[in-house]
């Protein structure tokens, strides 16, 4: 294959051990979905991806991997909500990776039915699937929101679940509708926590993406809360958890972080951006952009010591060296700032 014309973002996975797996990946027009769409196709392994459906029959992300990749994918169109529709997608498949959701917090504020009819019955309509498929093992992707402010720091995954929005919330049950698949129907799954994932292809939501957009554009960055802090994980550092939970025989019925460790504010940030584009930054707060007080997650820490255990995986980015790649990507795609909204 070709390679990229950007570094990659994700490791070589182990061809050995994915070469002709059947897989599933939901959620794969999104921004960490296609990344691990491209790491598994890498990697040799037989790969179906569903995304959502549209009129203009859009593929999202994986509209930016490269030609070779979107060629070697069987590409599905549909709807989470639709049982049957992702009982076709997951029938014959021995690995599902669910990364399909609704994510955007702010949205969760306006449409919290909405957010929760994709990401919990999204979710029981893939569990329902794999169950009868008999799947080897079904990887579900939780996020670090579901912990809310963190009471103590490093967050273990044995920290209180205190979702402080209507998208924790969801994601919240759906993990929990996973792991009661595990004891009623001895499902073999394994729930991904990752902390704040970025790189390229990411939605300018993002924080990271919002800032170095408005870097590059020339003017002020215009953000809302500085001071709420961060383990801010490389997206190839993200999916190469992905794949190594899914291959990890000790990783069943588990809940694993991915994260780096180390937190980073959101001021922090802005800093790194300035590295990357060589000047420091001008910073206007927005009020729009601004969180309700009782719903601003002020800390999210990861310890991923169960992660590194059960599977030897460790993130290997520091945060200047994902923000330059992720700068350099958006130099390259100009047309990729065309997103609104905000999100930490």
């Amino acid at each position: 294959m070709m390679a990229s014309v950007f570094p990659p973002a994700t490791p070589p996975a182990d061809r050995a051990a994915w070469a002709g797996v059947p897989v599933a990946v939901t959620g794969a027009g999104g921004f960490v979905g296609s990344h691990l769409v491209e790491a598994l196709v890498r990697a040799g392994a037989d790969v179906r991806a569903f995304v959502s459906y549209r009129a203009q029959r859009g593929l999202g992300a994986l509209a930016w991997t490269p030609p070779e990749v979107r060629e070697a994918v069987e590409v599905r169109r549909g709807d989470l909500r639709d049982q049957e529709a992702v009982r076709r997608l997951v029938d014959d498949r021995e690995v599902v990776f669910h990364l399909g959701a609704l994510v955007a917090i702010p949205f969760s504020y306006e449409s919290p039915r909405s957010v929760f009819d994709v990401n919990v019955t999204g979710t029981l309509n893939v569990a329902l699937a794999a169950r009868d498929a008999g799947v080897r093992r079904l990887v579900h992707t939780s996020t670090s929101e579901v912990y809310g402010t963190a009471q103590h720091v490093p967050i273990t995954e044995d920290h209180p679940i205190v979702a402080q929005s209507p998208y924790a919330a969801s994601k919240a049950a759906a993990d929990q509708l996973v792991t009661s698949f595990g004891h009623s129907y001895d499902l073999p799954f394994t729930i991904v926590r990752p902390f704040n994932t970025y790189g390229p292809r990411q939605s300018t939501r993002a924080v990271l993406p919002t800032i170095a957009t408005q870097a590059l554009a020339g003017g002020p960055v215009r953000l809302g809360a500085l001071t709420p802090r961060r383990d801010m994980t490389y997206v190839g550092d993200t999916v190469a958890g992905f794949l190594a939970a899914a291959a990890a025989s000790d990783a069943r019925g588990r809940t694993l972080q991915l994260g780096t460790g180390t937190d980073h504010s959101v001021a922090d940030m802005v800093a790194s951006v300035g590295r990357a584009v060589g000047r420091e930054l001008e910073v206007e707060e927005e009020p729009a952009r601004l969180r309700p007080p009782a719903s601003e997650v002020q800390r999210l820490l990861a310890d991923p010591a169960r992660m590194t255990a059960l599977t030897g995986w460790a993130a290997t980015r520091d945060l200047d060296e994902g923000v330059a790649l992720l700068v350099d990507w958006h130099r390259a795609h100009p047309d990729a700032a065309g997103a609104t909204g905000y999100a930490v």
